[in-house]
């Protein structure tokens, strides 16, 4: 079976910088293992970006609210790629909402047969990106190793609930992974 698509969520410098608010401390780790499994999907890779709505709405207000400093124009560079990532992203999908399964990510994983999720963060994006492509009926992997979440806490515990998703939502590692 082919491996499916790759939906790297969300490696840009606002998670990535220490001195961002929304800082994830375990970025660097998630980044080595998405480097791991980059080669074994080819072109079969979505980036992904959570980006600021021109205009928030609804429930969203109260949230840029709370976080004033992201309502920022979606090529601010808080919301650049990390660089390590910015070449490498030839399919990048924007979306000012946390969970990423929108008609581009739906139509590319139904080309793939499955989806593989990695990224930022395992406790937000991930998480509603994973429930909401599981129910639409995807089969969707979640590489524990190449995700992080806003601590060590809520990332094992955000892995917990998929997992308990299963068959539709897996839990699997990058090694794992690469030996199927």
């Amino acid at each position: 079976m082919t491996p499916g698509l790759l939906a790297v969520i969300d490696m840009q410098h606002v998670f990535a910088d220490p001195a961002s608010p929304w800082a994830t401390p375990r970025f660097t780790e998630a980044a080595a293992g998405v480097r791991r499994l980059l080669p074994a999907f080819g072109a079969r890779v979505t980036f992904t970006r959570f980006v600021a709505p021109e205009q928030p709405t609804g429930a969203w207000r109260a949230y840029y609210d709370q976080w004033p400093f992201a309502r920022q124009p979606p090529d601010a560079p808080l919301w650049h790629l990390t660089d390590e990532f910015a070449t490498l992203a030839h399919d990048v999908l924007d979306a000012p909402t946390f969970g990423k399964w929108t008609p581009h990510l739906a139509a590319r994983v139904a080309q793939e047969g499955r989806l593989v999720l990695t990224g930022v963060s395992t406790d937000c994006c991930v998480l509603s990106t994973a429930l909401a492509a599981a129910d639409a009926g995807a089969e969707v992997l979640v590489v524990a190793d190449a995700c992080a979440g806003a601590d060590d806490d809520s990332h094992d515990k955000a892995l917990q609930i998929m997992d308990l998703y299963r068959p539709l939502v897996r839990v699997t590692r990058v090694a794992e992974l690469l030996r199927a």
